[in-house]
């Protein structure tokens, strides 16, 4: 059974930064790739980011969509299982919901097929 789950989303000012954690099993972080998504109100889910699994050998191991580069990183913390998305200079929009995501398999390309419950980010003007 593959558990993602997700925290760090709140409240900020346009600007500003938050930090997302994705915390794993053991095993599903050694072996599956991890990625991060975003659902705007109206929109299309958006890929956002995304992490091979350490036993991958894609090189590079990491992606980050266009329109967040720059803005966006995705990090993650072995010792702890747990892949982290930093937002910095939010644009406001209203509430956004984050989910982590897992698919079987260590590359980050392909379809994703676990998800976590989503944390929700509000950024104001």
């Amino acid at each position: 059974q593959v558990q993602l789950v997700e925290s760090g989303g709140g409240s900020v000012q346009a600007g500003g930064s938050l930090r997302l954690s994705c915390a794993a099993s053991r095993r599903t972080f050694n072996s599956k790739a991890l990625g991060w998504f975003r659902t705007a109100p109206g929109k299309e889910r958006e890929f956002l980011a995304a992490i091979s699994s350490s036993v991958s050998s894609d090189d590079p191991s990491t992606f980050v969509a266009a329109p967040v580069k720059g803005r966006f990183t995705i990090a993650k913390d072995n010792a702890k299982a747990t892949v982290y998305l930093q937002l910095s200079r939010l644009k406001p929009g209203g509430s956004d919901v984050y989910y982590c995501a897992a698919r079987n398999g260590s590359r980050w390309g392909g379809l994703y097929e676990y998800w976590g419950q989503g944390t929700k980010d509000t950024v104001s003007a």
